[in-house]
Parts: C-alpha cells; structure tokens; sequence
C-alpha cells in the first residue's frame, strides 16, 4: 500500500502534464495489446506443417483438399496460398495465379504492419511531455522562490524541483517499455512478413510446377 501511496502521490505532485503522459501510457498499451494478440494469430500456423499438407494434395492433383486445408486456418498465409489455389481451379494461367497472389499479400502483409510503428511515436511523446512537464516545472518553481525569504527559498525550490521531476520519471517510466515493446513487435513483424514471402514465392513455384496434375483428376 506504501508503494501504491507513493506513486498516486507522486503522480499528483507532478502538475498537468502527468495526465496526458497516462493518457499516452493507456493507448500506448492497449495498441501493444492489439498488435500482440493479431501477430500471435497472424502467426500461428505452423508453416513447415501447413506447406507440407498442401503440397502433397498439390502432388495428388487433389485440389478440394488443398484447399480445405487452407480454409482450415485464417492467417496471411493460409489466405494467399488458397488464393493461388483458387486461381488455378478457375484454370487460370501463371501470371494470373501470381496475380491472385499478390493481391492477397498486398491486402494482408500490411494488416500485419499496421500500428506497430505508432508505439515508438507514443515513447517519444511520453518523453518529450515528461520533459516539457519539468520544464514548465521549473520554471513555476523558479518564479515562486523569488518573493519569498531567503530562508524559505531552499526548501520551497527543492520541493518544487522534486515535483517538476515526476514528469520527466513519469514520462521515462512509459517511454521505456513502450520502445522495448515497438521493437519486439517489429522484430516479429518482420520475420513473419519474410517467411510468408518466402513460402508464397515457393509454394506459387510448387502450384506452378505441378498444375498439369489438376487437369489430370
């Protein structure tokens, strides 16, 4: 309860600029949150596995069950795969499967981007306000001291500095896991992103290679 009392009061010392700083803390996680779950379930075929069922339907010339496969999973992956899937069951030729494809990718791969970079925007915001909000701080404490004692003036400026500090360890406290957050989304955003191009460009070679076999059913 002591740490509890020593935050809110901390937080009430701090002046106006504490609230946009949690204003900024609360959209900066609940974005974290949202990207977060998308990215786990953009993410969550399992590609190796997934590729591997598809082509070896592709293989059998069994292209319903290629594309039940896909149907199974709602990821970027699974969507551009049963597009190309479907190119090919509307007899399409190589260029229009790409095409399918792309199109697909171009819709899906930002959805995985999207938002990410608007943490490292709010980290800078919560920084620049905390630094704002001790500068104003300062300057509020500086134009108090001058008509008091002399013997008052140590105590009333360190007060004063003590509660102009809050925002800037305020404004610390969430630019510091926002930032370590947008880095950790992007790291992952960026490797899913790669490996849907990679697996799309080899399983379009793969739809590709072996589309004679559909004909053949």
């Amino acid at each position: 309860m002591n740490s509890v009392n020593f935050i809110a009061e901390a937080f009430r010392g701090g002046g106006f600029f504490m609230w946009p700083i949690l204003a900024v803390s609360v959209i900066g996680l609940a974005v974290a949150f949202e990207r977060m779950l998308y990215i786990s379930s953009a993410g969550s075929v399992r590609k190796d596995e997934f590729l591997d069922r598809v082509n070896n339907f592709i293989l059998q010339g069994n292209l319903d069950r290629a594309l039940q496969v896909c149907s199974q999973g709602n990821s970027p992956l699974t969507k551009i795969v049963k597009a190309g899937l479907m190119a090919v069951a509307s007899n399409k030729d190589a260029e229009e499967v790409q095409t399918a494809m792309d199109a697909v990718a171009l819709r899906e791969v930002p959805r995985i981007e999207k938002r990410t970079s608007l943490l490292a925007m709010l980290s800078n915001m919560a920084t620049l306000l905390g630094l704002l909000g001790t500068i104003t701080g300062l300057i509020g404490a500086f134009g108090a001291v001058a008509n008091v004692s002399p013997a008052e003036k140590a105590t009333l400026l360190a007060n004063s500095i003590s509660e102009a500090m809050n925002c800037t360890a305020f404004g610390l406290i969430t630019a510091i896991p926002l930032l370590g957050i947008f880095g950790y989304l992007q790291t992952r955003s960026q490797d899913l992103v790669d490996g849907i191009h990679e697996s799309a460009v080899a399983t379009l070679n793969f739809i590709l290679t072996n589309k004679e076999k559909f004909a053949k059913r």
